[in-house]
């Protein structure tokens, strides 16, 4: 049984599907349903502070909150409530800090289907979730 739900978005179809499954779950379960955009932060660290990394992290604050405000919109046409969550760090990290912050019983999040080569070069998020959760992780599929 699930109670509080977390779906984490990034944007992409993906998290679009992942979303909906997240909304199923918090049906079936009448359980509260979050989202979390996290802004990778670890992107910034090697970059000089100026004005051209104030212009890049305010892009991506207004692509995750265009995230944010299209699943609230999806959910408010499926009769759900939905807390939304903006946050920053490293995005693995962040999302199983908000499940922990928020009571998650449930994380709900897209896999971009990256090939084991991919994994070990550039990492993912899902997978690290997936080995680190102490709660249940559905992993949707594009």
């Amino acid at each position: 049984m699930y109670n509080t739900i977390l779906v984490a978005i990034d944007g992409s179809i993906v998290s679009e599907k992942a979303f909906e499954a997240a909304v199923e779950q918090a049906h079936a379960w009448k359980a509260k349903l979050h989202a979390v955009y996290v802004v990778e932060s670890g992107l910034f660290t090697d970059i000089p502070a100026d004005s051209k990394l104030e212009i890049m992290y305010s892009l991506l604050e207004q692509e995750g909150n265009a995230a944010l405000d299209k699943i609230k919109e999806i959910a408010k046409k499926k009769n759900i409530e939905v807390t939304t969550h903006f946050e920053q760090g490293h995005a693995g990290d962040t999302i199983l800090a908000t499940a922990e912050k928020i009571g998650a019983d449930l994380i709900v999040m897209g896999s971009h289907g990256k090939s084991n080569i991919d994994r070990i070069l550039i990492g993912s998020v899902s997978s690290f979730v997936v080995e680190h959760s102490k709660v249940s992780v559905l992993v949707v599929r594009s």
